[in-house]
């Protein structure tokens, strides 16, 4: 009875051993699935300083918390590559203010898988003057996000959203910085840069530019009867890139039909039937937003 009553103890004692050895297993193997964004990041040795900038930016909690998240997410050879851009040696030299318009520009507040990503804009959690910024997206070869970079691992699905590994940290662009990064408008970055109007256009704003695009401006380049931005001076180009920009931040909700006061005398806006300027040149997309100020792209180029 003795010998009975000692064999089912050790064998209790060993179902206990086992079931917690298992539990400790199943601790250490937790899925994706089963952890937030921010403590996937605090699982991997990549990530450690993504995650030592959420904590100072205060933005950790709100990554493990509830929601649909998209992160595009650094690794720490990207982090460590803006830190020799910035001539800084690391998180600790920036502070929690200058750190959250960065983090905060790497997520939308809503899940998008790799299959949903299309070339376009879409809105971030970053904002400037109560106004969210925009992300360039382009999926023609990969996924390059404002031109220069690329998501180099996608779709690691967690319980509040899905990460997607990038190899550059973002910074929250200027409204030449869009300019910049998309290919459509080539050829007003060049008339922008022979005008000298780059630095202004980089100022604090903020400003609403409508932006021609190639297309537009090799039309005119025909109806002048030139070959290109070669063929004009800088002082034939500053008058027509003023006559585009208006001062303040209108939102394509905001724009209302009538004369509209620009750098360089008034615009015609006409809403109905569709948004037009000086009855001929198309508002063909809206609201790309940038931290000073907003690009709506229009399909002919505005003559003064």
């Amino acid at each position: 009875m003795k010998k009975k009553t000692l064999t089912l103890g050790l064998l209790a004692l060993l179902g206990i051993f086992i079931f917690t050895a298992c539990e400790k297993e199943n601790d250490e193997m937790k899925m994706p699935a089963d952890m937030s964004i921010a403590e996937f990041a605090s699982t991997s040795a990549d990530f450690s300083i993504l995650v030592q900038a959420l904590k100072k930016a205060n933005l950790y909690d709100v990554l493990d918390g509830t929601g649909n998240f998209t992160v595009f997410a650094p690794t720490n050879a990207a982090f460590t590559a803006l830190f020799n851009a910035l001539g800084v040696t690391g998180v600790s030299d920036l502070s929690a203010d200058a750190l959250a318009p960065i983090l905060l520009y790497h997520v939308l507040g809503e899940e998008k898988r790799s299959s949903m990503l299309q070339s376009g804009y879409l809105r971030t959690l970053s904002s400037a003057n109560n106004n969210f910024l925009s992300l360039g997206i382009n999926t023609s070869a990969g996924v390059k996000l404002n031109k220069e970079t690329s998501v180099v691992s996608a779709d690691v699905v967690v319980k509040n959203g899905v990460i997607h590994v990038i190899d550059k940290v973002l910074l929250p662009p200027t409204v030449v910085d869009h300019a910049l990064a998309n290919s459509s408008f080539s050829i007003l970055v060049q008339a922008v840069v022979k005008a000298g109007l780059v630095e202004t256009l980089n100022g604090a704003g903020p400003f609403t530019i409508f932006a021609p695009t190639n297309t537009a401006f090799e039309m005119l380049f025909a109806q002048l009867g030139i070959s290109g931005i070669n063929d004009l001076t800088a002082q034939d180009l500053t008058p027509i890139l003023l006559y585009h920009v208006v001062s303040g931040n209108v939102k394509s909700t905001d724009l209302s039909a009538g004369s509209v006061p620009t750098l360089n005398g008034n615009i015609q806006i006409a809403l109905i039937p569709s948004a037009t300027i000086n009855g001929n040149s198309n508002i063909v997309a809206t609201d790309v937003q940038g931290i000073n100020g907003i690009i709506h792209v229009i399909d002919k180029v505005l003559i003064p």
